[in-house]
C-alpha cells in the first residue's frame, strides 16, 4: 500500500516562496508519476504539477508555470514542488498523489493521495 507524507507548507506574504516535500512508502516495482494537486474552500481539487519519480516528464498547470517546479529524487522516493512568486490566488490545500499512469495530471487518475498540507498567500 503506497503512503505519502507531506511537509513543508505554511503561511507567506504574495511574492514569497514556499517548498513541498513528498515522501512516497510502499511502492512496488513500476514507473510512478508522483504529482500535486490543490484544492481551495468551495473548489474542485485541480492539477497543478507532476513528474515521474525517474526524474523525467515534468508537467505544469498553466496557472504555475514559470514560478513552480517539480522534482524529484528516485533513490529517496521524494518529490518537491517549489512555488515561488506565490500569489493569494495560490492559497489552497496542497495534495500529494501517485499513479502508475505514466504522464498523467487528472485527478481520476491518481489511486494514491496524502493528507494535504496547507499553503496560504496574503497580499
Amino acid at each position: 500500500q503506497v503512503q505519502l507524507v507531506e511537509s513543508g507548507g505554511g503561511s507567506v506574504q504574495a511574492g514569497g516562496s514556499l517548498r513541498l516535500s513528498c515522501a512516497a512508502s510502499g511502492l512496488s516495482f513500476g514507473v510512478y508519476t508522483l504529482g500535486w494537486f490543490r484544492q481551495a474552500p468551495g473548489m474542485e481539487r485541480s492539477f497543478v504539477a507532476s513528474i515521474a519519480l525517474s526524474g523525467f516528464g515534468d508537467r505544469y498547470a498553466d496557472s504555475v508555470k514559470g514560478r513552480f517546479s517539480i522534482s524529484a529524487n528516485n533513490a529517496a522516493n521524494t518529490v518537491v514542488l517549489h512555488m515561488n512568486n506565490l500569489k493569494p490566488e495560490d492559497t489552497a490545500v496542497y495534495y500529494c498523489a501517485a499513479t502508475g499512469f505514466a504522464g498523467a495530471s487528472r485527478a481520476v487518475d491518481f489511486d494514491s493521495w496524502g493528507q494535504g498540507t496547507q499553503v496560504t498567500v496574503s497580499s
